[in-house]
């Protein structure tokens, strides 16, 4: 048996559960702690974080509750600005861990609830003499901290030919890549978005699916990293979290369905590749609504899972339901620049 000094070490690298032949999870109870700790922790040791010192945060979703939890243990005060989307029973729980929770409803005309909550962020920052602002989107420190999972994979798996997993601040995918190309650079990345994010081309526009995707585009997300994109709709990531749980007793939220959905189909066009997907955090917050058939209904979100993509020549050709487009590790501009000549 391991022994742990504090619950965030116990809980931050993934168990690895294959699923077919050639494909295997990376299964996370909270993915975000591999950040949080990690930042907080370097930033203690830099001296960046004092005794009196307040950490906030801009977040709607696991990474406030991974600072929650490590804030807690470290005895910092926390101030999380969120919108309204930050469903009741995250909330308590980031309260119950001591947080301060700052709920921003009214969009900014330019960047949306996103720039709205970086914007109350900043004058949170100017209440107190002392604050550290983790800063998931822009501190190069959220993708290094992944070096550790890439180390996990290798020695756990040996080599990986393929990563497949959702993005939102580009941390895991860039930080997980990067670090196995240095040993194995043909390793394959697939990134899994939602229509309406604009992190990979596509115009703003309200999301359905939450967890994935952003309105603006971090610092963070190295476009080259990824060969391919693929964007699902809410109701095609609901139908693969229930089926990711019905046929392999993953109980994962929706952002794993996602991940999920692209990486069986991938694995099985690829069956010598060795596959692993990223699946972020559990289910339990979401028992009431993806998992319950009446909620589903009511929305009109119980779909059967779709077979398999339908390819696009371009982001901006991306529709409802799921699309995939051959990324081909360029920069936004070189990608977004090939969408207007293919759309002229």
């Amino acid at each position: 048996m391991t022994r742990f000094d504090e619950v965030t070490d116990a809980l931050a690298l993934p168990r690895l559960v294959r699923l077919t032949d050639n494909l295997v999870a990376a299964s996370f109870t909270l993915m975000k702690l591999v950040p949080a700790r990690h930042i907080l922790r370097t930033a203690a040791a830099r001296g960046d974080i004092g005794p009196g010192t307040v950490v906030v945060e801009t977040t709607s979703g696991t990474f406030g509750l991974a600072l929650a939890m490590q804030t807690a243990l470290m005895c910092r005060d926390l101030v999380l600005v969120s919108d309204p989307v930050v469903d009741a029973a995250l909330r308590r729980r980031l309260v119950d861990l001591g947080a301060r929770v700052e709920i921003v409803a009214e969009p900014d005309p330019v960047g949306g609830i996103q720039g709205a909550r970086l914007r109350r962020l900043a004058e949170v920052r100017e209440e107190y003499p002392d604050t550290f602002c983790p800063e998931q989107y822009s501190n190069p420190e959220n993708p290094r901290s992944y070096a550790v999972v890439a180390e996990h994979l290798t020695r756990s798996l040996g080599q990986v030919d393929c990563v497949i997993g959702p993005v939102g601040s580009g941390g895991s995918m860039c930080g997980t890549v990067r670090a196995l190309r240095e040993s194995t650079p043909h390793t394959a990345a697939v990134g899994v978005d939602t229509h309406g994010s604009v992190l990979f081309g596509q115009p703003d526009r309200p999301r359905g699916l939450r967890g994935v995707g952003n309105s603006l585009v971090p610092a963070n997300l190295d476009h080259a990293v990824f060969d391919e994109v693929h964007w699902c709709d809410a109701a095609a990531a609901y139908a693969a979290t229930r089926a990711l749980h019905r046929d392999h007793a993953l109980f994962q939220g929706p952002t794993s369905g996602a991940a999920y959905l692209a990486a069986r189909w991938w694995a099985d066009r690829n069956p010598e590749a060795q596959c692993v997907v990223m699946l972020p955090d559990e289910g339990y917050r979401y028992q009431d609504t993806v998992f319950d058939d009446a909620w589903l209904s009511a929305r009109e979100l119980l779909e059967p899972m779709p077979a398999g993509p339908v390819d696009v020549d371009a982001p901006a050709s991306a529709a409802d339901g799921w699309n995939r487009f051959a990324w081909g590790r360029r920069t936004l501009a070189d990608a977004t620049e090939e969408d207007r000549v293919a759309v002229r």
